[in-house]
């Protein structure tokens, strides 16, 4: 399998090249020359364990490493660090839910974070030389992606998160974290300023190659490729539970990298029937679904902080595909989005921007709303991002009370990704059921360690500077 940049200036690289190189080296993003079909082996995959499921998914993409190899690193990814179940299912009244916080760090971010450091742990240990990973963080990202690399030979982590625009607990999930190798940094700025820092210095070639520059968020093709296993996971259980051949899946997100692993997961086979895209009130995503414009608005801080995001920067791979994989006409449209900040695809009149897609928005109300009636009416708390999908999926599929199976009128049982544990926004669910009641020993501790952070203004020469200087020492 080689994989290509969606700008179409680099040279196609392989697996473990593209991995290294993190964001393009055009500034565009990788993706696979093609996406294997696995349709045909739909009765195989499911009787799989999830490990053994993720070996068949990412053995298709990672051509480059071999099958032994493979496995050794997706039996370390999830057999030491996770929950024996990785990603249970659970049944909440009429929907599903896909728990994807029983990772060390207690967000879906784990599941990709901890097979990619020991990806990089692989790669370097058999090329030699170093790597320095620069990321941006939301919330999430940060903590799973140091907890995957914090301590490894060869590899330092510089991670930046918008000050005061995180949760107290994802930041001390991060700070607290005192290893050599790990820097964080507070960015006088929002999570959007923090990412454009990101993709200018590893813009900068000469100071990407100069400092083996990486990169952990989503721009990162393993990212993706590792949460594709998970919505095969959660249709094959569902199956199980009510014997439905496919499932509606409702995302909560902001840099569209979930949601995107869904969507190459339907065109994998995955028996999804469609993908509910979900925002908050920073809703630049669920916009476009509706309208065919993507266009900037002003970041507004909300409780489901992960999500405070305008640019989306996976939402650039769909585009890519949206434009019929045309390198010239992608470059042509971020051209113009860096300009004016917009643009615009076509969409036929009384026809969807993309059938795969139904979208919409949850403001703080709502979201507080769903949380509460979720905690009265079945005894469980989600989080305020998972709480946005499932107020979203709820106004798009209203579900048939008292079917027992999960079944909305439609047909397909609805499955909500639950991105985080709720003990993680302990404000929000007080706010929501007027009581203390998201608690985890884990995150109990956090409160008394040390901590140590450096703040930096909005600045890519500044965070240059940071990188420098930390590595001269």
């Amino acid at each position: 399998m080689k994989y290509v940049s969606t700008r179409g200036q680099v040279d196609s690289v392989e697996f473990t090249d593209a991995v290294l190189m993190g964001l393009a080296d055009d500034g565009g993003l990788i993706v696979p020359e093609r996406i294997p079909d696995l349709s045909g082996r739909l009765d195989e995959l499911r009787e799989l364990s999830y490990s053994d499921l993720a070996l068949e998914i990412v053995s298709a993409y990672a051509t480059d490493i071999s099958r032994e190899d493979l496995a050794a690193l997706i039996g370390k990814s999830y057999g030491e660090v996770f929950d024996p179940a990785v990603a249970p299912v659970v049944r909440v009244g009429d929907a599903f839910i896909l728990e994807l916080w029983h990772g060390p760090t207690m967000s879906f971010k784990d599941v990709a974070l901890q097979l990619l450091g020991n990806l990089f742990e692989h790669i370097l240990s058999s090329r030699g030389g170093a790597l320095n990973i620069l990321g941006a963080t939301s919330g999430d990202t940060g903590s799973a992606a140091i907890c995957g690399v914090r301590g490894r030979k060869g590899i330092n982590i510089f991670i930046m998160h918008p000050q005061g625009r995180i949760s107290p607990i994802q930041q001390r999930q991060m700070t607290t974290v005192l290893d050599a190798n790990v820097h964080n940094i507070a960015i006088e700025g929002s999570f959007d300023d923090c990412q454009q820092i990101m993709k200018s210095l590893a813009g900068d070639l000469d100071f990407k190659r100069a400092y083996s520059l990486g990169a952990v968020n989503s721009v990162n093709w393993a990212r993706v490729l590792a949460q594709m296993v998970y919505y095969f996971h959660a249709a094959f259980r569902v199956r199980e539970l009510t014997g439905a051949e496919k499932v509606r899946v409702c995302v909560p997100t902001g840099n569209f990298g979930n949601i995107l692993a869904g969507w190459y997961a339907m065109r994998m086979g995955a028996p999804i029937e469609r993908l509910i895209l979900a925002t908050n009130s920073n809703d630049i995503l669920s916009r476009f679904f509706n309208t065919g414009r993507y266009s900037l608005g002003e970041v507004c801080q909300t409780l489901a902080p992960a999500m405070d995001i305008q640019v989306a920067s996976n939402f650039e791979r769909y585009l890519y595909y949206k434009v019929g994989c045309d390198p010239d006409r992608l470059r042509e449209l971020m051209a113009g989005f860096a300009e004016t900040g917009g643009l615009e695809v076509e969409v036929a009149p009384g026809q969807a921007v993309d059938d795969a897609f139904e979208a919409g928005a949850a403001d703080t109300d709502e979201l507080l709303e769903a949380i509460r009636a979720c905690y009265q009416e079945h005894g469980y708390l989600l989080d305020p991002h998972t709480a946005c999908g499932l107020s979203v999926a709820h106004s798009l599929v209203p579900a048939h009370v008292g079917s027992g199976r999960g079944q909305s009128d439609e047909g397909s049982p609805l499955v909500c990704i639950a991105t985080a544990h709720p003990a993680k926004f302990p404000e929000a669910i007080k706010q929501a059921t007027g009581s203390d009641l998201a608690h985890h020993p884990t995150i109990d501790e956090l409160m008394g360690l040390p901590t140590l952070c450096e703040t930096l203004p909005k600045d890519q020469e500044a965070v240059r500077r940071f990188i420098i200087e930390t590595m001269s020492q």
